[in-house]
């Protein structure tokens, strides 16, 4: 065991190197990082919210309003799987969870419930079925989604959503944000140095689903209010401040072209008023169908609709075939930048309420900075002092330095793998001190057992790193186990915990076995004692 292999002192030196240059970067100002050579290593840890300080929110993907409007393509769907194959269909009805339609022709009523039968599922492919298709009284067929089916919803939906306000949040320009999915249908925002938590909503809580549609002329605002709607048509809101003569405007329900055409959103100022504005541009499909769209209708006005809200409702002066557009809307600078963010990052797939809302303030951060500092040299101080103590200052100073090794390389791997610390992170990191120190404890015991069982020193301290050793496996396999349940099945600061403990019970085993047996053949093989100091 104590034979100065090759291997094993490269591996001891590459590791105590691998420390120091991953480490060094966190030491040093931001200006002598910038100014290091590219091949030397410049990243540093990552603080986490509750170090750094920032924004917290905790969204939930609005089910009903999610089911309401899967129902509604739904059965837009059926419709036309149904005229495709000749069948009409009268009444068209969206109802919770589903939808239902009445065939005209009686005897086409078993050839209808057929196809409607054989539709694809609408969520995924897997086990059990998403919809379930009944007969229902006055010849309709009623369709309506499983609890499988809103359960599959739901799980694509957060999915789905954690990657758009992930994108959403990159284009901030915020550092290493956490968002993380927690239960069913819940996502946890976790923004270091964001201290706004109002521009975080403004930007992540919008669905930003955009769509253009026609304007119905065949009646005035006023005129739809007070009668019956036309056929087809609905009454929109304008957006605040986007009209000051009427509330809302009567559109026709069709989507002539949304926002999933879109190739480009950003931010401009409209030449001639200066006004800041959103420039769009749309995919070669949506470019097409937006040129037939104003090719259609010159002299018409055509709505702009972001969430159920008209922007505005300019004329088509002539055909538009560039591509390429403007939404305008009493925008300032800011909220057109963060529109043109959420239009160039996709629309969510449903609407999110806050449900939790906390804001960390950087002095708290840094107070708990301070705090996790002062513990962590408590804690090391203490270490050191009862390891001479115990062992002397030789043996105990061996460990103190194979524990300096050890915490280099769990900041250099947190810094290369940029990983988040946090304050539960530094409660990993001191139980990692202490976890290492045990692996020597029980080495120098059994190495105490030995000298008194009549061992020679080179025998006995063989004899205490080879019968530690299943212990030492055993006790950091069961930490490992623990902190991988943790991180897997926990959330937030309980993830970081585990994180830290996790990179420090390998970087323990590795210092507080392989740097000790290294150090102490060294010294062995230099001073060739006839006994040992801790015996």
């Amino acid at each position: 065991m104590l034979i100065l292999s090759r291997w094993k002192v490269s591996v001891v030196i590459a590791a105590t190197i691998f420390g120091i240059l991953f480490t060094l970067p966190n030491l040093l100002p931001q200006s002598w990082r910038d100014a290091l050579p590219p091949f030397m290593p410049s990243k540093t840890l990552n603080l986490g919210l509750d170090l750094q300080g920032g924004s917290y929110l905790m969204l939930e993907v609005d089910t009903p309003a999610l089911v309401r409007e899967r129902s509604e393509a739904l059965m837009e769907d059926v419709v036309k799987t149904l005229e495709d194959a000749g069948v009409r269909v009268a009444n068209p009805a969206v109802r919770q969870g589903g939808a239902s339609v009445q065939i005209a022709d009686p005897t086409k009523y078993d050839q209808a419930f057929r196809l409607v039968s054989r539709m694809p599922q609408p969520v995924r492919s897997g086990q059990g079925n998403d919809l379930s298709v009944s007969r229902a009284d006055g010849g309709r067929i009623s369709v309506a989604f499983t609890d499988r089916g809103i359960q599959e919803l739901t799980m694509a939906a957060v999915e789905q959503s954690v990657e758009i306000i992930r994108k959403r949040v990159d284009e901030l320009g915020t550092k290493e944000p956490s968002i993380t999915r927690q239960g069913a249908n819940r996502i946890v925002v976790q923004v270091p140095g964001e201290s706004d938590p109002e521009r975080l909503k403004a930007v992540i809580g919008k669905t930003a689903k955009l769509s253009f549609q026609m304007v119905d002329q065949s009646r005035t605002y006023a005129e739809a209010i007070s009668g019956v709607l036309p056929p087809g048509a609905e009454i929109l809101p304008y957006e605040a401040g986007a009209n000051a003569f009427e509330p809302g405007v009567l559109v026709r329900r069709r989507v002539e072209i949304s926002g999933e055409n879109l190739a480009d959103a950003r931010m401009s100022n409209d030449p001639q008023t200066g006004q800041p504005v959103v420039s769009i541009r749309f995919d070669g499909q949506g470019a097409k169908r937006f040129g037939e769209i104003t090719t259609r209708n010159v002299n018409k006005p055509f709505a702009i609709v972001l969430d159920g809200k008209v922007l505005s409702a300019p004329n088509i002066n002539e055909p538009i075939l560039g591509g390429s557009a403007q939404i305008s809307g009493g925008f300032t600078a800011e909220s057109a930048n963060n529109l043109a963010i959420m239009l160039r990052n996709g629309a969510l797939p449903a609407p999110l309420t806050v449900e939790e809302q906390r804001t960390v303030g950087a002095e708290l951060g840094a107070d708990a900075v301070e705090a996790g500092r002062i513990s962590t040299m408590v804690a090391f101080v203490t270490i050191l002092v009862f390891m001479v103590l115990a062992y002397g200052l030789l043996f105990g100073g061996i460990s103190v330095v194979a524990l300096l090794i050890n915490g280099l390389m769990i900041i250099a791997a947190m810094s290369f793998t940029q990983a988040t610390l946090t304050l539960p992170g530094i409660a990993g990191l001191i139980l990692t001190l202490a976890v290492a120190v045990d692996a020597n404890v029980l080495i120098y015991e059994r190495m105490r057992d030995e000298v008194r069982a009549g061992r020679a020193p080179l025998s006995a301290m063989e004899a205490g790193f080879s019968r530690a050793m299943e212990t030492i496996i055993d006790a950091n396999l069961t930490t490992l186990i623990a902190a991988a349940i943790m991180f897997f099945f926990g959330a937030g600061p309980v993830r970081g915990f585990a994180w830290t403990l996790s990179i420090g019970v390998f970087t323990s085993v590795l210092t507080a076995v392989l740097v000790t047996q290294v150090l102490l053949a060294v010294w062995y093989r230099t001073a060739r004692p006839k006994t040992l100091p801790i015996a």
